[in-house]
């Protein structure tokens, strides 16, 4: 039984955090965004080798408490606040196949995509 995310609780890393943790640890640039920052680890990870990181998330009590703070928050869907250009985007977006969102960190929708759709 999936556990169902209250209004102020992050998405904890977890296998598929780490897993993209994996491939963008060495990566080197100007800027990078994190679509989806939740907990923030991606995002700090990004701030090691990037000048300009930014990381947005829909839920803005989700941002205010980060386990791994950093600058450069905004509280959007995707990236629709921002009109910038960035060398790297990374996204941990939900993607889990489910009738029925009842966890927006978790649950895609329908195929899994659903979520991911309203997002690009």
């Amino acid at each position: 039984m999936q556990k169902k995310f209250l209004r102020d609780e992050e998405y904890s890393p977890s296998e598929d955090t780490f897993f993209i943790s994996d491939y963008i640890e060495k990566e080197k640039g100007l800027s990078a965004l994190d679509v989806g920052s939740g907990s923030g680890y991606l995002t700090k990870l990004l701030s090691e080798n990037f000048t300009f990181v930014v990381g947005t998330d829909i839920n803005f009590s989700v941002l205010k408490n980060q386990t791994y703070p950093t600058q450069n928050l905004v509280c959007c869907n995707g990236s629709d606040a921002l009109n910038l250009e960035f060398d790297l985007v990374v996204c941990n977006l939900p993607y889990l196949a489910t009738d029925e969102v009842l966890d927006a960190a978790t649950d895609g929708g329908i195929d899994g995509f659903e979520i991911p759709k309203k997002i690009f």
